[in-house]
């Protein structure tokens, strides 16, 4: 019994590591670069990049494996339960702690074509309004870096 769930426990985590790791690799391939000088900057707030609910998982995994050691039959049930739900409150606060905004600016930048375009990014102090700008990449990804 104890092997059966150490292989779920096991197998979980794996899963939730490997999808995990394949959120934040970086697709390679060619990035479009547009050039343009800052017309505006705007300080904003980003939402904190940590994922909700990964400090309950990892907490709720741990409290299970800790609470399948302790006792036999019933009583280790009883213990797999209470250390799941446990952690997972324990892992669900540390991670509350982590969850704060994160500073960021609202860039307005003007393309050599004439077109604005605004892009909202974590906060570089060395952008300054009139300076010329490289547009890098579009969408979600788009950042503004500063030409050299």
């Amino acid at each position: 019994m104890v092997k059966r769930i150490s292989s779920f426990t096991f197998a979980g985590l794996l899963v939730f590591l490997l999808t995990a790791a394949q959120a934040f690799a970086q697709q390679p391939g060619e990035k479009e670069i547009r050039q343009g000088v800052i017309e505006q900057i705007t300080l904003v707030e980003l939402p904190s990049n940590h994922h909700r609910g990964v400090g309950a998982i990892i907490g709720g995994l741990g409290g299970l494996g800790i609470g399948s050691l302790i006792g036999g039959g019933t009583g280790r049930d009883v213990a797999m339960v209470a250390g799941t739900l446990g952690g997972a409150l324990l892992g669900n606060n540390i991670q509350k702690k982590y969850d704060q905004p994160v500073p960021g600016q609202q860039i307005i930048v003007r393309v050599t074509s004439g077109v604005l375009v605004v892009v909202t990014q974590p906060a570089d102090t060395s952008l300054k309004i009139g300076q010329r700008v490289y547009i890098e990449g579009n969408g979600e990804g788009a950042r503004v870096i500063p030409q050299q």
